[in-house]
């Protein structure tokens, strides 16, 4: 069962209008000052953090909004200075902020105080599903009478909102097309810059990531064997809908069965805005959960993972940076296809071969971790969709969009030359 859609998220929205205008109200009245505040959906890490480093490096006076007491001991522990985004303290951080990061939507910080800020959003991966405002789940309601005229308004607010976006890195200038029609934001605003999230897949030599990332991926699901294989399974969110792809008692069967064969492990990364049904019905330490309530960001892990099993995730373009071969488990493509569309076909991405259940993806995974030939051309062909949604890959991403930043005007920090 989903733990939210967007029906009743831009219902909530709705009614929240009159304190969308009172604080727009104190935001005009409160001059902003330099200070870059930073918030993130999934918690502390992704782009948000990347830029939060580089700009604290670089001088600047910087501060974290948070959203839970998890977010709160992550932040002290790397030194960020934080409140909840949500009371009073965040209001004014927001309110105050000379440039507010995101890399979900403006309620990453506090949502009624970031007019007339300086906006950067990062965005959280390649959209490989429509988003915004090229799908129709975004402005979605609950069915009530006038759900029609309600559609329309969620429309309007979600257009004015991405208005104030004055920096949004893309990786490429394919991605980049997409970005500008999901939100509605000219080539001004949508830059090639490549995306911060992803530097540390980039950054160093290969060696260095994976063992940055094993030891990483330990501390956060307990010990690995070294002579195994790890499997990230990779989910996308339904848009409040029940995943089909949650296997049955009798495919757990079948997916612990191989993985003790081939000596593999599962790693199940459920999507943080659904309550997936992916633990076996007897424990095993064949399968470990990987979810957001064990590590926030995903991708300083993915040098540690052999392969990568998805649907609709954007992880399926990142992967290539390493390169790591992927497999697709999509039971409902068609049926994707016609209620949130894709950019291009998604048989562009996933190929001719994508698995419609389990049983179909294990005979995929089995021929994959059995034979080195298909295991080094599935990742050439990751590798090569990689190449054209990734412009850069030189680990300096976060460098380039901060120049960006500052050459729209955002001064420097106090003391600097």
């Amino acid at each position: 069962m989903a733990s939210f859609s967007f029906g009743t998220g831009n219902a909530a929205k709705l009614l929240r209008i009159p304190l969308y205008a009172v604080g727009r109200i104190g935001t005009l009245l409160l001059p902003r000052g330099r200070r870059w505040v930073f918030g993130c959906g999934a918690g502390i890490g992704d782009g948000a953090l990347a830029m939060q480093q580089h700009a604290a490096a670089a001088g600047h006076d910087t501060f974290w909004l948070t959203s839970s007491e998890r977010e709160d001991r992550e932040a002290a522990a790397l030194g960020i200075r934080f409140a909840r985004k949500s009371g009073l303290r965040g209001w004014w951080a927001t309110a105050r902020a000379g440039v507010l990061v995101v890399t979900h939507g403006l309620g990453d910080v506090n949502r009624y105080a970031n007019g007339g800020a300086f906006v950067v959003q990062l965005w959280h991966g390649i959209p490989l599903k429509r988003i915004g405002l090229d799908s129709p789940a975004t402005t979605e309601v609950p069915k009530v009478p006038g759900a029609q005229l309600l559609r329309r308004a969620i429309a309007v607010l979600y257009r004015a909102a991405a208005q104030r976006i004055r920096v949004l890195p893309a990786a490429s200038h394919r991605a980049r097309g997409r970005l500008e029609s999901a939100f509605g934001l000219g080539d001004d605003r949508v830059v090639v810059t490549g995306e911060p999230r992803v530097d540390v897949l980039s950054a160093g030599s290969g060696e260095e990531r994976r063992s940055a990332a094993s030891a990483l991926l330990r501390r956060v699901v307990g010990d690995i064997p070294v002579s195994a294989r790890t499997v990230l399974y990779a989910p996308t969110w339904r848009d409040g809908a029940p995943d089909p792809a949650v296997p049955s008692a009798a495919e757990w069967v079948q997916i612990i069965r191989l993985l003790e064969a081939q000596d593999a492990v599962l790693l199940v990364r459920s999507h943080p805005l659904g309550e997936g049904g992916y633990a076996p019905p007897l424990p095993s330490r064949r399968v470990r959960a990987l979810g957001s309530t064990v590590i926030a960001d995903v991708t300083p892990v993915l040098p540690a993972v052999d392969v990568l099993v998805t649907d609709y995730s954007s992880l399926a373009y990142d992967v290539g940076l390493l390169p790591m071969p992927v497999l697709f488990l999509a039971p409902d493509a068609q049926q994707y296809a016609r209620t949130r569309g894709f950019y291009g076909r998604y048989e562009e991405v996933a190929g001719q071969d994508a698995a419609a259940d389990w049983t179909g993806l294990l005979a995929q995974l089995e021929h994959l971790l059995t034979d080195r030939r298909v295991y080094d051309a599935a990742s050439v062909r990751s590798a090569t969709l990689s190449a054209g949604m990734h412009a850069y890959r030189d680990g300096r991403n976060t460098e380039r969009v901060y120049d960006v930043i500052r050459a729209r005007g955002i001064p420097a920090p106090k003391g600097a030359a």
